[in-house]
């Protein structure tokens, strides 16, 4: 069993930026492939961004490509989400995956889940 704790959401104004943490509670976390989605109102989760067990593979969707980035430090069993150029449509609740096989671009494929953080955008 994983658990899974996301922090460092809040309000920031367009163009500012944050970082998201993902503490694991796993010893096994490196052996462990990460990704974030993220979820409006309304509209289904979808993929932000992964990480693959080692770091040294990252996946990215295109509407955040160039603005955020995903990493892990798997001495902490951390990974992390760097936002910047924030825009008022990256506004979400964000949460952090682990799966046991990869990274992959649909929810259903991941093992656990965090319970979310709010990200606010204001334009």
């Amino acid at each position: 069993q994983v658990q899974l704790v996301e922090s460092g959401g809040g309000l920031v104004q367009t163009g500012g930026s944050l970082r998201l943490s993902c503490a694991a509670s796993a010893r096994t976390f490196s052996s462990y492939a990460m990704a974030w989605f993220r979820q409006a109102p309304g509209k289904e989760r979808d993929f932000v961004g992964g990480i693959s067990w080692s770091g040294a593979n990252t996946y990215y969707a295109d509407s955040v490509k160039g603005r955020f980035t995903v990493s892990r430090d798997n001495a902490k069993n951390t990974t992390y989400l760097q936002m910047n150029s924030l825009k008022p449509e990256d506004t979400a609740v964000y949460y952090c995956a682990a799966s046991r096989t990869g990274v992959y671009y649909f929810s259903a494929s991941y093992d656990y889940w965090g319970q979310g953080t709010q990200v606010s955008v204001s334009s």
